[in-house]
């Protein structure tokens, strides 16, 4: 089992948030529950760069810190839906937010992610 080496200081509401919204696709996540997805494979379908069993974990997670809840429908063939909770609900203006703020900069983004991300490849001159 995980053991963290540096404790979470619980008296930072940022580091708290951290530590609950940390995960590539959980802001992608609660936006589309949000916002009227809430089957699994429609989910997947939204984020198709992620992988399914990433996308349960982080569903899990989420679920584990009350931002959404999951209904289960005992039927053959099984049916799972999910929804945000109040406390979810709360989060969707701050993620828009951050979203429409993306959007609105996005030129500037693109410019320094491209210098900092070591992971590209070099332009090469022809």
């Amino acid at each position: 089992m995980y053991e963290r080496k540096i404790a979470i200081d619980d008296q930072c509401g940022l580091d708290l948030l951290r530590e609950v919204l940390n995960g590539k696709w959980k802001f992608h996540l609660l936006w589309y529950i949000g916002n009227g997805v809430q089957r699994p494979s429609e989910l997947a379908r939204k984020i198709p760069e992620a992988a399914r069993r990433v996308l349960n974990m982080q569903l899990a997670q989420l679920e584990e810190h009350e931002l959404v809840s999951k209904k289960v429908y005992h039927q053959l063939p099984l049916k799972v839906e999910y929804s945000l909770t109040e406390k979810g609900q709360s989060l969707l203006p701050l993620i828009g937010a951050l979203g429409y703020w993306g959007d609105d900069n996005r030129d500037f983004l693109q410019r320094v992610i491209g210098k900092t991300n070591r992971f590209s490849s070099p332009a090469v001159a022809v």
